[in-house]
Formats: structure tokens, sequence, C-alpha cells
């Protein structure tokens, strides 16, 4: 089943930052959910977590065949990032970006959008929670 266009709401946490982390993810199209994505992805800093999202979001969007991608994150270091407003330094965060502007080349239309970290708690939900699933799962150590 294709869904042409997508809004995704985008975020990555990590506790300590560095820390164990999670991502969150909301998927939605005419503004009604269609998946929610919540993963623990180990120990990294908040921002490696935050384009750790933005991969996933976009993986899933290819397998939904969407043809148009609008991302929101309270990330505006990701948000810039990825709209060329800033130069990507972190050696970590270059191979994701280079990732990311791959996967992105697929789709006819994207965007990101940077948004008030208010505006984004179904993803900041799904995020604390993958770490707080993995930490009662004893796969995070006291």
């Amino acid at each position: 089943m294709s869904h042409s266009s997508l809004e995704i709401y985008i975020d990555g946490a990590a506790k300590g930052n560095p820390g164990p982390a999670g991502v969150g993810i909301v998927i939605s199209q005419s503004g009604e959910t269609i998946r929610n994505i919540s993963s623990y992805i180990g120990s990294t800093t908040n921002n490696l977590a935050e384009y750790t999202a933005l991969l996933y979001a976009l993986q899933e969007a290819l397998i939904l065949k969407a043809k148009k991608v609008k991302v929101y994150t309270d990330s505006e270091l990701l948000c810039r990032q990825i709209n060329k407003e800033y130069k990507v330094r972190d050696p970590k965060i270059q191979i994701l970006y280079g990732q990311a502007e791959h996967i992105i080349s697929a789709f006819d239309n994207f965007s990101v959008t940077h948004i008030g970290r208010e505006k984004n708690c179904g993803a900041d939900k799904l995020a604390n929670l993958a770490v707080k699933k993995a930490r009662a799962a004893g796969l995070i150590k006291p």
C-alpha cells in the first residue's frame, strides 16, 4: 500500500549525553497516525540519536513507498545541517548525514522543519520509552 505523502515527527534522546539512547518516530498521513516507532539504540550522544531517528524515519518512508516526506524535528542542528545551512564537522555525524542524503534523494519531495520541543511530544515520549524499556529489560547497566 502506497502512502504518497507523509508527515514524520522524529526525536532522539540520550540519557547522559553520551548515554543510553532511544529514538521515537511518529508517522502520519493526512493527520492520522499510521506508525509509531520506539527503539533503543545503545549508548550514544543526543546528536547521533537525532540522526539515527532520521534514518529510521527515512527507511520507514521508503518501505511505505512515500513520494513526498515532511520531517519535523526539535533538533535545530539536524534541521540546519540537512537544509545545508550548517556544515557537518563531526566525523560520526558526517557518516549518518551521507546516508540520510542518499535516502532523501529517493523522494520526489522532501523537507525538514525545526519545531519547538512542545510540538514534538509524541516522538519525544517514544524515544524516552525506548530507554525505559531497555533499562527494565536489563540492557542498561545501572
